[in-house]
């Protein structure tokens, strides 16, 4: 029996948003430690279907993966749940700018409601272990820097409340249900693979273009940019460490200046860059900084991967 084997014995992984940019990541992972993996996608058009195929294109051909594409909203969820040991829940819909308005709708359905009908199907089984997948959003603008996760959280955007929300039900199925649920809280996660709608991804392709990057926001900005493998590790630590019941902040634990981190792309990319100043976008937190001092002690988590890096692995999967 393999290393992987011995981690994941306990019943088979269940990924929920499978074929996005984190539950594709964490898909590829498991399946390198030995596990069984279940993925279920129901392709939300928020952005291209052949992006998400194509992160699922290495998975498929895996004897130990497993793809149903299901909406969790109208799913039989307790068969996908059947022999299950671990379930990270991934699915949601993103996107700060778009929650506003009459899409709003969506973001209850997919984010909310979804979630209910998941953890609903969760009582009364055997599982080992639910992470559900947050945002950093949840806190909007906080005067205190960095965050943690005893923090007031008051949400900018109505995605951000959709994903509180979503919190909410998962801690109250774990103190009625007995659920195993954990809750991550992930800061802006990039890397080989990011969404198209992500900053970074626009950046790289519009410096590429030679045209001016749009910079959203106060002058100085600031970001805790984590790269996706240390994401990757931080939620697979937290299924298997993580204490029923708590909150984990996973961010890189430092804060970076957004106009830094602009011209440390162009320098990567050896182009010339011009900002372009553009007024603060509804829904944005003016910055970002995770404490994750509690993910350190009670996880063993340990961010490894510096801006720069990640960044160059980016730009060479993006423009390779």
């Amino acid at each position: 029996m393999s290393a992987g084997n011995k981690i994941w014995k306990k019943g088979a992984v269940l990924v929920t948003g499978a074929a996005g940019f984190i539950g594709s990541h964490l898909c590829r992972r498991l399946l390198a430690e030995g596990a069984t993996v279940r993925g279920v996608d129901c392709f939300l058009p928020n952005y291209s279907r052949k992006i998400k195929e194509a992160n699922l294109i290495d998975l498929i051909t895996n004897k130990a993966f497993s793809f149903f594409e299901e909406d969790l909203y109208c799913a039989p969820i307790p068969k996908l749940l059947k022999d299950v040991g671990y379930v990270l829940h991934t699915a949601a819909l993103p996107g700060v700018h778009k929650s506003w308005g009459q899409n709003f709708g969506d973001y209850i359905r997919n984010n909310i409601a979804a979630t209910q009908l998941l953890l609903d199907a969760c009582k009364g089984t055997d599982l080992v272990s639910l992470v559900y997948i947050s945002s950093s959003s949840v806190y909007g603008d906080s005067k205190k820097s960095p965050l943690n996760e005893r923090m007031p959280t008051q949400p900018v955007s109505p995605y951000g409340v959709t994903k509180l929300a979503g919190e909410h039900l998962a801690l109250l199925y774990h103190q009625s249900y007995q659920i195993p649920v954990k809750v991550t809280r992930l800061f802006t996660v990039y890397g080989p693979g990011q969404r198209p709608d992500m900053a970074f991804y626009r950046f790289i392709n519009t410096i590429t273009e030679g045209k001016a990057v749009d910079f959203f926001g106060p002058p100085t900005p600031a970001r805790d940019f984590t790269y996706i493998d240390d994401i990757v590790n931080g939620i697979l630590a937290c299924a298997r460490f993580g204490k029923p019941g708590r909150i984990f902040n996973l961010g890189s634990g430092t804060s970076q200046p957004l106009d830094k981190v602009i011209t440390i792309l162009a320098d990567i990319m050896e182009e010339e860059l011009t900002i372009n100043q553009v007024g603060h976008q509804m829904g944005d937190m003016l910055s970002t900084h995770a404490d994750i001092s509690r993910a350190k002690k009670e996880l063993d988590y340990q961010p490894r991967v510096k801006i720069e890096e990640g960044l160059r692995q980016q730009t060479q999967w993006q423009l390779g």
